[in-house]
């Protein structure tokens, strides 16, 4: 059962570039697709490609400039100013830096406290108790109430900040990139945790990361972005064993996997990045896929699905 289904994503901004001159920066520019109840949907991408533009609009901290998306069964479109407050309860958000993302003049007990506070009418008591068992939930002992953030660890911290996330019992946690600021041997466990959190409530997880082997491990569905367009969507295992898009396959094989059955051929991309202020005409990887023909550099490839189920955006991409 879907949870979330985004239609179209779009959000643009518009910046200066001089002198009583401006332009529009497409930083998400029609994404598309559906997270089910209780999975993980991560998305990938280089930097700039839209990720973390994606996550504020999951979490209503902005809206789209075009398109929609359902949550819960409510559309966007059709949402007042109290419910769309009422929905921020439902979809939460852990940050990528663990020593920003925490108060460092409040107490853990008064962090966790904090949504409570605001949206449930509980005695100072029942808040108590709630606190004290999120955090044994999340690995840490209950006289951590009285600490301020600056006497943990990176890995403490995000623990903390997913406490909080958890706390109005959510339906859906977005995570930009949770681990990245951690060391490695943190990082599994944080994940760890985040899967058991999943299996013990239910909660589905949109995972947003630049690291297809940190998604290896918590991913159900991935989906995989470039300059503002997603460019493959599919299954974890059918993506990592057999990528049908030309990035999807360079993302590989610059990532290194324990699993050889992940391990892929060297393929090699050249040049870099297309600038947002002066975006390419066509496919917006045209510049940089061994594939390109001059259909790509003319028009730009919707999402079309595949008879493996799979949804793709390429012109070339064999389709069997």
């Amino acid at each position: 059962m879907s949870i979330l289904q985004a239609d179209n994503l779009k959000r643009f901004y518009t910046v200066k570039t001089g002198l009583n001159q401006k332009t529009t920066v497409k930083a998400l520019n029609g994404a598309s697709f559906s997270l089910e109840a209780g999975k993980t949907l991560a998305v990938v991408g280089e930097s700039g490609c839209g990720k973390s533009t994606l996550a504020r609009l999951l979490t209503f901290i902005e809206e789209p400039t075009e398109g929609n998306m359902v949550v819960g069964g409510q559309s966007l479109a059709d949402m007042s100013d109290s419910t769309i407050k009422e929905m921020r309860q439902q979809v939460q958000m852990v940050f990528q830096d663990p020593y920003g993302s925490l108060n460092p003049r409040k107490t853990v007990g008064s962090i966790l406290e904090e949504p409570l506070i605001i949206n449930r009418q509980m005695s100072a008591s029942e808040r108590r108790k709630k606190v004290a068992a999120m955090l044994e939930k999340v690995g840490l002992r209950a006289e951590h109430v009285r600490r301020y953030p600056h006497m943990f660890s990176g890995g403490q911290r995000q623990r903390i900040a997913i406490a909080r996330a958890m706390m109005l019992e959510p339906k859906i946690i977005v995570a930009d990139e949770p681990v990245s600021a951690l060391d490695v041997s943190i990082q599994a466990q944080v994940l760890n945790l985040m899967m058991d959190l999943q299996a013990e409530t239910g909660v589905s997880y949109v995972f947003i990361s630049h690291g297809l082997s940190v998604v290896e491990h918590i991913a159900d569905n991935v989906m995989v972005m470039y300059f503002g367009h997603p460019v493959e969507v599919a299954p974890k295992a059918q993506l990592f064993t057999d990528p049908k898009h030309p990035y999807t396959q360079a993302l590989l094989s610059a990532t290194p996997f324990v699993d050889p059955t992940y391990r892929a051929k060297q393929i090699k991309i050249s040049g870099e990045l297309p600038s947002p202020l002066n975006p390419p005409s066509g496919c917006a990887f045209h510049k940089r896929c061994p594939l390109a023909t001059a259909s790509c550099r003319e028009q730009s490839p919707e999402l079309r699905a595949l008879k493996d189920g799979r949804q793709i955006a390429c012109f070339e991409a064999a389709d069997f």
